[in-house]
């Protein structure tokens, strides 16, 4: 949980020079979380009767405490892509990407599937009919894929390490399997390769990103070699193509497991500084027409 004292502590400090306000999120209602997931869990989750063995998948014993805070996440989801959808073109939640839980149950430190919810949130809101979800932590959005299978207005796109968690995968509209070891340049050919593919699939109007910091080179679970440098070009190559597109996006931070927190704080506030570049030139763009 450090790192996200750290990353917010960072936000502040620059929040001026990049023209950033920073919000206390609404926690995600029951109809929020009821869109995405079953009654019976959440209720477990809520009044803390999850099974031993409920716990031990998700990573974390239950508290009153997580119980609020995957709320909490889930609701900073949520107003993140409202924003971006009302006229702000990007906005970011400093936390979530929670892109394990399922249906019924959470997994891999996630509890409510919080890009699932802000997707339905926005629809439900008529804020948005398509949302591509863009999930480039190193891990498959293995819940994500599961929770949107039948929905066609929710495009998944996940490009994360062949050989890490999960071990089974689920099928998401666009899968795209990376070998262990791969570093920047390849890295970055196969998602200009890939990305305009996710986008060609649906006629979008928001995209949710999933900017993980887990493919560093350093991360203890990631398996992938990208450098700083590389993370931030994966994160402008997003950016970009959002803004070719006039498309608006809402950012969350997902994973990360350097050794050393700052390694992990750096690599999000890039991505936070090039979510603020795009704001910028998103607004450039608007106030033009």
């Amino acid at each position: 949980m450090q790192k996200y004292v750290q990353l917010r502590a960072a936000v502040e400090a620059e929040s001026i020079a990049l023209s950033i306000e920073l919000v206390l999120p609404p926690r995600a209602s029951d109809i929020d979380l009821l869109r995405v997931h079953c009654p019976n869990y959440i209720e477990r989750v809520m009044h803390g009767t999850l099974s031993l063995a409920e716990q031990r998948k998700i990573g974390f014993p239950w508290s009153i405490g997580m119980a609020e805070r995957s709320r909490r996440v889930s609701g900073a989801s949520k107003a993140a892509l409202a924003d971006a959808l009302s006229g702000d073109g990007a906005a970011v939640n400093l936390a979530g990407g929670t892109h394990h839980a399922f249906f019924d149950s959470g997994g891999g430190y996630c509890v409510f599937n919080d890009a699932v919810i802000a997707a339905r949130a926005a629809q439900a809101a008529g804020l948005a009919k398509q949302v591509l979800i863009v999930d480039l932590d190193v891990h498959q959005g293995n819940g994500t894929a599961a929770l949107c299978a039948n929905d066609p207005q929710i495009t998944t796109f996940s490009m994360h390490g062949a050989r890490n968690y999960p071990a089974v995968k689920q099928c998401s509209d666009l899968d795209v399997a990376l070998p262990s070891g791969m570093g920047d340049q390849e890295y970055l050919a196969c998602l200009s390769e890939h990305l305009p593919r996710a986008f060609d699939l649906a006629e979008h109007d928001a995209v949710i990103y999933l900017g993980g910091a887990d493919p560093f080179e350093q991360d203890r679970l990631g398996l992938l070699k990208l450098s700083k440098a590389g993370l931030l070009a994966r994160d402008r190559l997003v950016f970009d193509a959002c803004l070719a597109r006039r498309v608006p996006i809402s950012v969350a931070m997902a994973g990360g497991y350097a050794p050393e927190i700052s390694d992990i704080v750096e690599i999000h506030m890039n991505t936070v500084r090039a979510a603020a570049d795009f704001a910028h030139q998103w607004q450039a763009i608007t106030n033009r027409f």
